[in-house]
């Protein structure tokens, strides 16, 4: 006897509709980059000329990096790793309270969770440079500024994640370990950081990947490193030392990408 509760198929979806769907999204937004450059008051033969006649100037000059700036700019990028290393650092260890502030299966209510949400959002809204801006008013422009800088926007970053981390968790383990009697402390260091250190790690070590290169332009505003020498060697236009800038920028930072994703490896 055939059973008369099976389900019926799911109706077939109106692929037409879709079409005609995408077509007008894909109208709307052709439309909305005609409407933003025919807006821009701009003579555009005029800037496409002055663009190439620049790049013919500056681009050999680029490609031809001042060696005599060698040491000099060995320092700033060394100051560079130094501030992105210190910062991400101070970021890593400010983020694991915060995290677990904010991941809801480790805090009893969903208050303190949304709270702790909401701090770490909030500071993920300031991009590095504005913190920079801030901390070179507050504490004058040094290296410290930078560090500081680097130290709060990656917080709000590595707190996200981090929480993340902690909310995916195996709870089948802290509950086995809640049901044999362990208190807190002991589910903390053998049920809880064994699960979320490798990921917390690798994430951090990522962070200071992108630290680098964020680091790289905070001297522009006076936060030290590299980004000091970028702001003279511009504003002098003179860009053989900018070209070996972004020559020592270019091979640190594929050193630092290369050793942290072999080493995130091997942690994950």
């Amino acid at each position: 006897m055939e059973n008369k509760n099976l389900s019926l198929p799911p109706k077939p979806k109106n692929s037409l509709a879709k079409k005609v769907r995408n077509i007008i999204i894909a109208i709307l937004v052709i439309a909305m980059y005609i409407w933003t450059f025919v807006t821009i008051d701009v003579d555009w033969g005029r800037a496409i000329e002055r663009a190439i006649n620049n790049f013919q100037r500056v681009i050999p000059e680029l490609f031809s990096p001042d060696w005599s700036a060698l040491s000099d700019v060995s320092g700033s990028m060394l100051e560079t790793i130094f501030i992105a290393f210190a910062g991400s650092l101070m970021a890593a260890v400010i983020a694991v309270p915060l995290s677990f502030i904010a991941a809801r299966n480790m805090m009893g209510g969903k208050i303190t969770s949304v709270i702790g949400k909401f701090f770490l959002s909030a500071v993920r809204a300031f991009p590095e440079i504005i913190l920079a801006i801030l901390f070179v008013v507050a504490v004058g422009p040094n290296a410290f500024a930078g560090v500081l800088a680097i130290a709060i926007g990656s917080t709000g970053m590595l707190g996200k994640m981090f929480s993340e981390i902690i909310e995916s968790i195996d709870m089948q383990v802290i509950e086995a370990m809640e049901a044999s009697g362990a208190n807190k402390v002991q589910i903390l260091f053998h049920g809880v950081l064994p699960q979320i250190i490798p990921e917390f790690l690798s994430y951090a070590i990522y962070r200071f990947e992108v630290d680098i290169r964020a680091s790289s332009i905070l001297g522009i505003v006076g936060a030290g490193g590299i980004g000091t020498m970028i702001m003279f060697a511009s504003s002098n236009r003179n860009w053989n030392e900018m070209g070996m800038i972004l020559l020592a920028i270019i091979i640190v930072v594929t050193i630092i990408d290369f050793a942290s994703a072999r080493i995130r490896r091997k942690i994950v």
